[in-house]
């Protein structure tokens, strides 16, 4: 058998300290898990159950890269998030062995094309174009947990040229790391390479070209990325 068309390149997210990288397989993301980010969003958080989306494994961008301003969008907003890394699948994960299946613990953004996905919302149609695009996932380097644990509190702050904007603490979330490994592996089956970004809190807003965002997570560091031009 031979291939049709030779393969992409497979996605891969740095570790830290390490010459090694993650092969990324899939990259999940929760909605609204912190209760002042959904108030923000128009929702109840004491009533919606979590869900969930998918971005692309190649929209991961590196960190401290600089990416272009994204087309057909005039709202390009940023989301400070937490990732976690899967090490080991499964299915029907129970949520007290969830930690079990985790390799470690990154910072991410969850860069979104707020207008395209608040128009896709009110349509009741997919939010792909708002959140899968290319270049939508930057994720500085991995922590093994055998080097951080699994971070339950800790500040996780963002900054735009310098001014904060997003200011919360891990501990606000909603739904637990563990919680939401258990109830992904009920829908579907985890595999190594899996990330799961775990929401973002509120204070969410636009990106302008020339822009320096930078994500820090108390004990894992910092990711920093630069907006471009408009593509």
């Amino acid at each position: 058998m031979a291939l049709v068309f030779d393969a992409q390149p497979m996605p891969t997210v740095a570790v830290a300290d390490s010459e090694d990288r993650i092969p990324v397989r899939r990259i999940f993301c929760i909605g609204r898990n912190y209760a002042a980010h959904a108030r923000e969003m128009g929702k109840d958080p004491d009533r919606d159950p979590p869900f969930f989306f998918l971005k692309p494994a190649d929209a991961v961008v590196m960190d401290g890269a600089t990416i272009p301003y994204p087309p057909q969008t005039e709202n390009f907003h940023y989301e400070a998030e937490l990732v976690a890394v899967i090490g080991t699948g499964g299915v029907n994960i129970p949520e007290e062995q969830a930690l079990d299946h985790v390799w470690g613990y990154a910072v991410g953004n969850d860069l979104t094309r707020r207008d395209l996905q608040l128009k896709a919302r009110e349509q009741g149609r997919p939010w792909d174009l708002g959140k899968g695009f290319d270049r939508s996932a930057p994720i500085a380097p991995v922590h093994p947990v055998s080097k951080v644990g699994h971070p339950s509190t800790g500040a996780i702050t963002l900054t735009v040229n310098g001014e904060v904007k997003q200011d919360a603490d891990l501990s606000e979330l909603i739904w637990s790391v563990p919680e939401m490994i258990s109830i992904l592996s009920h829908s579907m089956e985890l595999k190594a390479g899996d990330l799961i970004m775990t929401g973002t809190p509120a204070g969410v807003g636009p990106l302008q070209p020339g822009d320096v965002c930078v994500v820090s997570i108390e004990g894992l560091g910092t990711c920093t990325t630069t907006i471009g031009p408009k593509a």
